[in-house]
């Protein structure tokens, strides 16, 4: 049975597969129906995962039994890593290492094929089967043809006859095989005189073979070129490519010909031994050793003429070699023969007719006073006009021949005669020489005498170069652009300036001026500028600053330009107001849409990025601001008394892309206005009053005139003043003018209604005041009501006011004049009488209550209130303020 407990721990030692080894070749269970042989077939190159073989179904097992079957791999072989075996099925699955079967049976034989081979073995020892697996690797069309170089040369000779065949050595190899490896071989452009075709050898190797399909000339086409291709089987076929060459080899099949078959020389009996007369010229199209031509004198020339003139062999210069008499004519023909290899000589026929002269043309003799060497006069272009070149002597004349001395040629120079001597020449410029319009010239001396002799003479002039031009810059302005925020060694441009001169005097390198800031680089020999550090275009928006070019010349040259840089504006920089926050006092009703103050607001930046709008984030039902003077305004009048402090919240956001924005805050504080004249609360009415026993001490406490004011400060400080009196006794009563406490200031000695008009002021600019009418009725009791009510003041009375003349009424009106005087006069009898009538009715009253029990006290006894002697006071029909006051007395 499987131990399922100690295989464990014999496959953690790695002595399980030990085990298994040992049965297979002790056990009497090696024999051979444990041994089984299956073969798969799969094909290269497949992913993984695609099954190859299920081992238990192909040997039919059964895979329910108990303990279950193991599959597993033999290790340590090479083959394993291209399978995966699943232990509990057997299948056999491809693993992630691709199958290359050229890479695999590279050393194989087509013939021999390529295969894996695997043992697996089932496993427990009950089951135990050591499985053989066979896994063919077939070919797929996976590797295009290609041929070992990548030109290939052919070489054929242009005699070679139609149908000639000729070897393509480096044919195309290709790793697949069979049907996959190369079939054949065809060109992309044959030129209608070439084919190819295939052979195979024994090995079953297929080679190209170029085959001849029209005559070949090389003289008309040297060379042909075109791409060789070799296709395998596959489907579809891949291809390689190589550029065939075909060199057509040269044979001899051309002769030597001349180009001119007729030659006339004419020489004068006095010419000059050695002179050149002809150039024989032959040409041959072959090549190499099939052109070599040969000059000679055919057999027909005279010894005498072979003495008297020397022909070049190998370049066929004809020149005289002896001394020709000078008093005879006589005419020359020679026979010359160009010879080539296994040719027939071309023949041309040189005339030379001899004329008999009395003189020799004329001789020119220079003498240069510029440096001159090999015929080349040098000559500076710093030079300056009429510079000498070079004087010529003519010689070789008879003394009364007429001699014609010319310059011909284009160039800034003379020819004059020289004063002094005869026949003497002097050549000179006329203006300044420029090496950087023209640097060589060709002049020709032309001499001729009487007899039409003409000799030229060529002098070749080289203006040699000097620093005289300094650098120029393309552009004497160079504007450069480039946005703030720069990464460090940013490029900005390349300069360019460019120099006329030659050699090193024209070469430039560049620098920087004095005035150019310390950040700015530039390449001395490129030209290349670069800022090192990045630009803040709020710190600097414009540098300006100069450029050198200079040359390496001597005296050194140079050129300046200047560069402007901008920096353009990015949106870096958020709006700030100039404030962290801003605190504005106005008055109260202050005017809708006033001005209540500015808001400054910056933005270092530039254009749009530095527009700013401001905006009201709280409030804006109360206030608006103007976006451009960042005015704030209200939008309708303000009152203190409703509300003293404003707090707003105002955003500055500009005009970039992404915007940026920043808030501040604004504190708006009402000044007050005296805009509301004192509020009285106590008394609350004209008509009320209060009972004032006339036994009252002076300086008793009666009553006070409460009023408040919605204003503050000055404006709100309340005064006190009586300015009017109705009592039968003036100055019975005083008011305190700065808490409106009404005193008794002396014994009451009448009876009867007092009536005193306060005044209640503010201190304000302008002074606000209300007034109210404060009565007294002085007696022991008040026994007649209706009375009283008929000697209070009528509202009438009291709207027309009776107030003195020249007064303010409340909120500043004008108060109506008092009565005149027989009005006061009126008012005082009327007081007196009823003064008398209350005494009289108090003193019945007082008398009838003393007649009556002590239990049954009068109605108007229940007001007394009992004090110490003297501050005993009695309220009667006066409304109640103890809403809005504290009482100074007892009140009964």
């Amino acid at each position: 049975m499987w131990n399922t407990k100690r295989g464990p721990c014999l496959h953690s030692k790695g002595e399980l597969w030990g085990l298994f080894i040992l049965l297979l070749y002790t056990s009497p269970l090696c024999c051979s129906s444990n041994f089984s042989h299956l073969i798969y077939k799969i094909k290269e190159g497949l992913p993984e995962g695609i099954l190859i073989g299920a081992i238990s179904a192909d040997l039919k097992l059964d895979l329910s039994v108990s303990p279950p079957r193991l599959f597993n791999l033999e290790l340590k072989t090479d083959n394993q890593q291209y399978v995966n075996l699943n232990n509990t099925t057997g299948e056999l699955f491809t693993s992630a290492v691709e199958i290359d079967r050229e890479a695999l049976c590279a050393e194989s034989h087509e013939g021999q094929g390529c295969a894996i081979f695997l043992d697996v073995l089932i496993l427990p020892q009950q089951y135990f089967q050591l499985v053989k697996v066979k896994i063919i690797i077939e070919d797929v069309n996976d590797n295009r043809p290609h041929f070992p170089v990548d030109e290939i040369r052919v070489s054929v000779p242009e005699n070679a006859p139609v149908n000639a065949r000729f070897a393509v050595e480096q044919s195309a190899v290709d790793p697949d095989i069979g049907i996959h490896s190369v079939q054949t071989y065809w060109l992309v452009n044959d030129y209608g005189v070439f084919t190819l075709d295939v052979e195979e050898n024994e090995g079953g190797e297929l080679t190209p073979f170029l085959i001849i399909t029209e005559s070949l000339d090389r003289e008309t086409q040297a060379e042909y070129v075109t791409d060789i291709i070799a296709e395998d089987g596959g489907s579809p076929p891949l291809l390689g490519t190589a550029t065939l060459k075909i060199i057509i080899t040269d044979i001899n099949d051309n002769c030597p010909k001349f180009t001119e078959s007729l030659v006339n020389v004419t020489l004068y009996g006095n010419t000059t031994k050695g002179m050149q007369l002809a150039r024989l010229q032959a040409y041959d199209p072959d090549e190499g050793a099939n052109a070599l031509i040969t000059y000679t004198f055919s057999e027909r020339v005279t010894q005498e003429s072979r003495n008297l003139f020397h022909l070049d062999t190998n370049t066929g210069v004809l020149k005289l070699a002896g001394k020709i008499d000078n008093n005879t004519g006589k005419l020359y023909k020679l026979i010359v023969l160009a010879n080539g290899p296994t040719c027939i000589p071309e023949v041309a026929t040189v005339t030379i007719h001899i004329i008999k002269q009395l003189s020799g043309p004329p001789v020119v003799i220079p003498r240069y006073i510029a440096s001159e060497k090999d015929g080349v006069v040098s000559l500076s272009e710093s030079e300056p006009p009429f510079s000498p070149i070079a004087f010529f002597t003519i010689k070789n004349t008879e003394p009364q021949q007429k001699i014609e001395c010319l310059l011909e040629g284009a160039g800034p120079f003379r020819l004059v005669p020289y004063e002094q001597f005869k026949n003497e020449y002097l050549l000179e410029t006329t203006e300044l020489l420029d090496y950087e319009q023209q640097q060589d010239y060709e002049i020709v001396i032309v001499v001729r005498n009487s007899h039409g002799l003409v000799v030229n003479t060529v002098v070749k002039v080289h203006v040699l170069d000097v620093n005289d031009n300094a650098p120029v810059f393309k552009q004497s302005f160079i504007d450069i652009t480039v946005e703030e925020n720069n990464p460090p060694n940013t490029f900005l441009a390349q300069l360019q300036a460019t120099d006329a001169d030659s050699e090193s005097r024209g070469e430039v390198y560049y620098l920087l001026g004095t005035d150019a800031p310390t950040i700015f680089d530039l390449d001395r020999s490129t030209g290349v500028l670069t800022v090192s550090t990045s630009l803040d275009r709020e710190e600097k928006e414009t540098y300006r600053f100069m450029v050198r070019a200079v040359d390496r010349g001597t005296p050194r040259k140079e050129s300046i330009a200047t560069v402007i840089i901008t920096v353009q504006d990015r949106n870096d920089n958020s709006p700030r107001f100039i404030n962290k926050d801003f605190t504005f006092f106005v008055p109260e009703n202050f005017p809708g849409f006033g001005e209540i103050g500015v808001l400054t607001v910056t933005d270092a930046d530039a254009g749009e990025n530095g527009w700013v709008a401001l905006s009201i984030l709280n409030g804006s039902d109360i206030f608006v601001i103007d976006t451009g003077r960042g005015a704030l305004r209200a939008k309708t009048s303000l009152d203190r008394e409703q509300q003293g402090t404003y707090y707003v919240w105002i955003e500055a956001i500009d005009g970039g892309e992404p915007a940026l924005s920043c808030i501040t805050t604004v504190t708006v504080l009402l000044l007050d206005v005296n805009d509301n004249p004192p509020t009285v609360l106590f008394p609350q009415s004209n008509q009320s009053y209060m009972l004032v026993l006339p036994n009252t001490l002076p300086g008793t406490s009666i009553t006070e005139v409460y009023a408040v004011d919605r204003d503050t400060g000055m404006n709100a400080v309340i005064a006190y003043s009586i300015i009017k009196r109705t009592d039968g006794e003036p100055g019975s009563f005083d008011i305190d003018p700065y808490t409106g406490n009404i005193t008794l200031r002396k014994a009451l000695s009448n009876r009867g209604l007092y009536s005193l008009w306060v005044k209640v002021r503010d201190h304000g600019q302008p002074e606000l005041y209300s007034t109210v009418l404060v009565n007294l009725f002085v007696n022991e009791t008040v026994s007649n009501e209706t009375l009283i009510q008929s000697l209070l003041p009528r509202s009438v009375d009291i709207d027309h006011g009776e107030l003195p003349p020249d007064k303010k009424g409340r909120k500043g009106e004008q108060v109506p004049n008092m009565c005149g005087e027989y009005q006061v006069l009126l008012l005082a009898l009327t007081a007196t009488c009823l003064g008398l009538f209350l005494t009289v009715v108090s003193l019945v009253t007082y008398i009838c209550c003393k007649k009556r029990k002590p239990k049954k006290k009068s109605i108007q006894s229940a007001f007394l209130s009992t004090s110490p002697p003297g501050q005993t006071v009695m309220c009667l029909s006066w409304p109640s303020a103890s809403a809005q006051r504290r009482p100074t007395q007892t009140e009964h």
